[in-house]
């Protein structure tokens, strides 16, 4: 009977975690008791999966209790162990059916079997996370093997093409040295032409010196028999065997010859624009394995922020720029702008100086909500005459987001798609030009989408206005 009484006190005046006895013992909420230091520490593990529990009655708290000294129970537990109160062996403090009556309704299980299903489950994850390892590591296999065919590839592209440019340079240098020798020898047969001329003309000049002085001293002679008897035989003056009029003929061979390399140095200057067009277009629509993620937030698109100026050789003439020609007026009176084979003659149009590759991202702000047209095009779109083929959004070569009356209205290729919403005084416009995305935003206190476009872009492209009204303007924004 006293062993049995001793077993009840050291089941109810041992700590449950340590098996041994209470030493500072605390109360939970929930009314277990703990050594002090037993339950700070289970406390300090369940911070790191952010919660607190009672470890019997497994109640939690969603701050950390503050623990008190349980007095009574302390001096309880000194007085037992004055009386030869030890620590109980382990296979005695495990709780029994008793001490869980208020978890008589629950679905129990063994903690073997339990142990077993949580094996399962990690096992399962474990061949998740293996899966996921072999798949990136094929990917990263893959990413190198891409790493050194680009190397590879760029390499071979710069060395063929600069042993192209250098055999060019050659041919450049051997037609130059051609060129310079048919001139030399044009300048040689022209000169010695020249010269013999003048030295037929020096002789000339010798001979009718000398008869002149014959014929003076004949004429100066005293004696008039001798003049009688020598005239006779003067010879007669032969007549001249040039021109009397001689004229300087303008040089018109070499400057036939200026011409001709001229016309060569225009041909060669397109052919290397148009190269370099074709190479831009190569590079601008190199595969990106890993897709990119369009930005999400306006400090994202800020990233991407590309400044916009205004070409004036572009404007129509009733468009007038300013603000570094940032900012393009409708004006009531033509501008006195000078002609030029760029310009927009019919309509009220105007195009960036700037082309516009990779990702790129603008603002336009509007005076008035309406009355302007923003747009994207290819440098190609014709700009003489009142033809769709040079409106924004009625061809294939540009795009266009009317922003005018209380909607919006996206034009391509002449189709008209409405766009609900109500009209903002910014819109955003964000390029990725290798992933064919054009994407227009509503610019408040937030970014909201207006309109996106998937394509394939086949050139640069350039960043347009369209303004209808007299007084109204467009003006790009100058972003931080």
């Amino acid at each position: 009977m006293a062993q049995q009484e001793n077993q009840l006190y050291r089941q109810r005046f041992c700590c449950p975690i340590c098996l041994d006895p209470l030493k500072d013992p605390v109360t939970t909420g929930c009314g277990h008791s703990y050594c002090l230091s037993c339950i700070n520490t289970h406390w300090d593990n369940g911070e790191k999966s952010g919660g607190y529990s009672c470890p019997q009655c497994r109640q939690t708290f969603t701050l950390r209790p503050v623990l008190e000294k349980n007095t009574m129970l302390a001096d309880l537990v000194e007085e037992l162990k004055k009386s030869g109160l030890q620590a109980a062996p382990a296979d005695h403090c495990y709780s029994g059916p008793e001490d869980v009556d208020e978890h008589k309704d629950h679905d129990t299980v063994s903690a073997a079997a339990e142990k077993t299903e949580r094996q399962r489950e990690l096992g399962l994850r474990r061949q998740t996370i293996q899966q996921r390892v072999q798949d990136t590591e094929k990917d990263l296999k893959l990413l190198q093997q891409e790493e050194k065919a680009v190397n590879g590839s760029a390499d071979k592209a710069v060395y063929d093409s600069e042993n192209i440019f250098t055999e060019l340079i050659r041919l450049l240098e051997k037609r130059s040295s051609d060129v310079e020798q048919q001139i030399r020898s044009l300048q040689e047969t022209e000169v010695s032409r020249v010269r013999e001329l003048q030295e037929r003309l020096e002789q000339e000049i010798t001979e009718l010196k000398r008869k002149d002085h014959e014929l003076k001293q004949l004429s100066d002679t005293e004696d008039h028999n001798q003049l009688l008897h020598n005239y006779p035989s003067l010879s007669t003056l032969s007549e001249s065997t040039h021109s009397s009029s001689i004229r300087i003929r303008p040089l018109r061979k070499f400057e036939d010859v200026t011409a001709a390399v001229s016309q060569v140095r225009g041909r060669l200057q397109d052919m290397l624009s148009e190269t370099e067009t074709k190479v831009l277009q190569i590079v601008s629509q190199v595969d990106v394995l890993l897709p990119q993620p369009e930005p999400e937030t306006r400090a994202d698109f800020l990233k991407y922020s590309q400044e916009i100026t205004l070409d004036p050789n572009t404007a129509h003439r009733c468009l007038s720029l300013s603000k570094g020609n940032r900012k393009v007026t409708f004006m009531s009176q033509q501008q006195s702008y000078s002609n030029h084979p760029d310009r927009f003659t019919d309509r009220w149009q105007v195009l960036s100086r700037e082309s516009l590759t990779g990702r790129c991202y603008w603002e336009v702000e509007m005076r008035v909500r309406g009355g302007v047209c923003v747009a994207v095009t290819y440098k190609n779109i014709s700009r003489a005459g009142n033809t769709v083929e040079c409106n924004f959004g009625c061809n294939d070569k540009s795009w266009m987001l009317v922003c005018d009356g209380n909607c919006y209205n996206f034009y391509d290729n002449s189709i008209k798609t409405p766009v609900s919403g109500p009209l903002s005084s910014r819109v955003g416009v964000y390029l990725d030009h290798s992933a064919g995305v054009l994407s227009f935003y509503r610019i408040s206190d937030t970014m909201t989408l207006i309109h996106r476009v998937k394509t394939t872009f086949t050139q640069p492209l350039y960043a347009g206005v369209v303004v209808c009204h007299p007084g109204y303007t467009a003006e790009f924004c100058k972003l931080k």
